[in-house]
């Protein structure tokens, strides 16, 4: 059994700067690709970030200059730096990876969510 356990989001003022983290645990044999979705009141879950074992990244256009992620391969754990927040990044926070438990079995997993409030 794997699972992916997030860190506490928060409230936090237009300008602002919060990060957080996602740490997987479990039967783990490899995980390549992990990410960050993001899911607000009403609209759809978007994809944010994403990263690869090797250290590539892509963005989602709306956070490009503002979000970094970033990954400790080790810790298999997986981060988000978020400056400059704005209101419209207030949502749900998930992260999400599938995780190869064996060779050849992978398990895609959500983290539980962590609600993020961009607001003054």
């Amino acid at each position: 059994q794997v699972q992916l356990v997030e860190s506490v989001g928060g409230l936090v003022q237009p300008g602002g700067s919060l990060s957080l983290s996602c740490a997987a645990s479990g039967r783990i044999f490899n995980i390549n690709v992990m990410s960050w979705y993001r899911q607000a009141p009403g609209k759809q879950r978007e994809l944010v970030a994403a990263i690869t074992s090797g250290g590539s990244t892509n963005y989602a256009d709306s956070v490009k200059g503002r979000f970094t992620i970033s990954r400790d391969n080790v810790k298999n754990t997986v981060y988000l730096q978020m400056n400059s927040l704005k209101p419209e990044d207030t949502g749900v926070y998930y992260c999400n990876a599938p995780i190869q438990t064996m060779p050849q079995t992978v398990v895609d997993s959500w983290g539980q969510g962590t609600q993020v409030t961009v607001s003054s």
